[in-house]
């Protein structure tokens, strides 16, 4: 029997958040102003919550991601990946690479993230998905790719929350 991934998530996952981590807060402060004159369609309150995101709760929300990619990943890894919300994950995650080389496409730039999508995110999942079916997890379903990406969007936004008040707390 293939041995499904699981601390494979967490490993990827940080690669990747190093990068945005690396780059995110010159990138924004660089390339906002151009991309609000190349998107006016775009809400203003979107570039409001865009700009106002400082480097140090940025760090503190990936590290609260990572504290829930771990969990994600050692149930993975408990599991054999047959638990519903690691596999989830890695569709999220996959489909999370997917929407940073839509913005890069979108900008028809390199954004933050982009980079790690194109050679690691997006490879990984699918590898993964092919490891987890070998061993004998369900086949991915639309309804669960789109759940997975919710459930990324949702703990993403959840912990830029939590950071937040943890940040500006402190300030």
């Amino acid at each position: 029997m293939t041995r499904p991934p699981g601390w494979g998530l967490l490993a990827v996952w940080a690669l990747h958040d190093a990068e945005e981590l690396a780059r995110v807060g010159r990138w924004t402060a660089e390339r906002l102003p151009a991309l609000r004159d190349d998107l006016p369609w775009v809400p203003e309150r979107v570039w409001r919550a865009l700009s106002s995101v400082d480097e140090r709760e940025f760090a503190a929300a990936v590290g609260l991601m990572g504290l829930l990619v771990a969990a994600v990943a050692r149930e993975g890894r408990r599991t054999g990946g047959r638990s519903a919300v690691y596999r989830a994950a890695v569709d999220g995650f996959g489909l999370h690479g997917v929407v940073h080389l839509a913005q890069a496409a979108a900008v028809r730039a390199w954004t933050p993230g982009a980079a790690t999508s194109a050679a690691l995110v997006v490879p990984w999942s699918l590898w993964a998905r092919a490891r987890l079916r070998a061993a004998g997890a369900p086949p991915v379903r639309a309804r669960d790719a789109v759940a997975g990406l919710a459930l990324a969007a949702g703990a993403v936004a959840g912990s830029h929350a939590v950071a937040r008040r943890l940040v500006r707390g402190r300030a």
